[in-house]
């Protein structure tokens, strides 16, 4: 009597598909605490990172070094930069003004009960303001004009986006035009679990005794930030390795020679395997070249800042790092150029494509807020380097040169597409 083998071959196939559909929730799920750390329940991806999190928890723990903490309130995934003197980092449209915003209101909502408006948070913060130390440092806010009503509901709609405040009444908007802040205003609902969460610190800097904390800015971050490292061979490959990939998840390409020697040491032997397990893991593909390695993103979901895009400054970016890329490819030893060489490059481009353009980026002088704009980007995307009197394109902004066009026949055409299929 024979033995139908199909209900194995069944079984074996189901295994196959849940497995399947296990690695793609938890890729998914270490894309979405990558893009968002600190995750509310109600983000979308958050009961993926539940029913994964003790994976996660490990992958974290040895790809990165970063802590993941679950639990029912939300998820935080303590990422901390590779690179400190990194400013291309940071929330959008962020000063050094609305960035303390966010540190008061932190402290006012810490003492506040589980409800709060946005008038009565706008007066806590006036009150945290008018520290004499602040003030010895320039800093002021109060609520007189509608610039610093917008810069308290800038902090508020960021707290809102880390799920920290939850609106339960009113609107922002409102609270910025209003001639009297009294007229209009906002209902939140404090989530303390994630409130807890917002500072990626080792170290809280209200832990450190007046006469014992550092005095020096850069002394100070790194204190906050400052992690145990195991005093043995192990202990020092580990932390190569967690810097480095930090690094490749965050930057946006890593140079080698940006590396001290004993990085581009572990880097060089390394890297490799490190890409593979990092890109198997993110869905990220690895490029390696002579000068380093980048981790890229096709549907560009992991990007704060997409190229190309849509959008006048987007082209413009495009056309400029078009324009050093080829002097990088013709001329290498000399592709040094300036801001005013891209300032006029932008100029005669908007002759040839300014009809795709805005109208005001059209207007005479309009160059030159574009050229700024486009450096920036091209800067924070790890394609050039800048000081005030010169750019210079980096490797990776290659990808973006046009070669000389090839004119092919139909016939070529075909041939090639009957070989490719041999």
């Amino acid at each position: 009597m024979s033995v139908n083998p199909r209900p194995d071959r069944d079984s074996r196939r189901i295994g196959e598909l849940q497995r399947a559909q296990q690695q793609e929730e938890f890729r998914q799920a270490i894309r979405a605490l990558l893009m968002q750390p600190l995750m509310s329940p109600t983000h979308e991806a958050f009961q993926a990172v539940r029913r994964q999190a003790d994976k996660l928890r490990d992958w974290f723990a040895r790809e990165t070094g970063w802590p993941l903490h679950v639990e029912r309130e939300g998820a935080r995934l303590f990422k901390r930069p590779a690179d400190l003197a990194d400013d291309t980092r940071g929330l959008p449209g962020y000063d050094r003004q609305r960035y303390a915003l966010l540190c008061l209101a932190c402290a006012v909502l810490e003492r506040a009960d589980p409800q709060i408006t946005l008038r009565l948070l706008g007066e806590r913060l006036m009150q945290l303001a008018s520290d004499p130390v602040l003030a010895s440092y320039g800093f002021r806010f109060a609520l007189g004009t509608a610039a610093e009503r917008r810069d308290l509901v800038a902090v508020c709609r960021t707290l809102l986006s880390f799920g920290v405040l939850q609106r339960v009444a009113g609107d922002e908007e409102g609270f910025v035009h209003a001639t009297n802040a009294t007229q209009s205003d906002a209902l939140y609902d404090v989530q303390r679990r994630l409130l807890a969460g917002m500072l990626a610190a080792v170290r809280g800097p209200s832990t450190w005794r007046p006469n014992d904390a550092p005095i020096e800015f850069d002394a100070r971050l790194h204190s906050m930030v400052a992690e145990h490292l195991p005093d043995s061979d192990q202990g020092r490959r580990d932390a190569l390795r967690h810097h480095l990939a930090r690094r490749l998840l965050d930057d946006p390409v890593v140079y080698i020679d940006s590396l001290d020697a004993e990085q581009r040491a572990y880097f060089t032997n390394q890297r490799g395997a490190m890409a593979g397990r990092l890109s198997d893991a993110t869905g990220l593909i690895a490029e390696q070249r002579a000068e380093g390695l980048a981790l890229t993103d096709e549907s560009g979901e992991l990007s704060d800042l997409s190229m190309p895009a849509e959008g006048t400054e987007a082209h413009a970016t495009l056309l400029v790092a078009e324009y050093l890329a080829t002097r990088l490819r013709d001329t290498p030893e000399g592709a040094l150029t300036s801001q005013d060489a891209v300032t006029a490059y932008l100029r005669a481009a908007a002759e040839k494509y300014g009809h795709y353009w805005r109208k005001s980026a059209r207007e005479p002088g309009a160059e030159l807020e574009l050229a700024e704009i486009a450096l920036d980007r091209l800067r924070r995307l790890g394609l050039i380097a800048r000081d005030p009197r010169e750019i210079r394109p980096l490797p990776a902004i290659a990808r973006f040169a046009l070669g000389d066009p090839e004119v092919r026949s139909h016939s070529t055409d075909s041939t090639a597409r009957a070989a490719a299929l041999l």
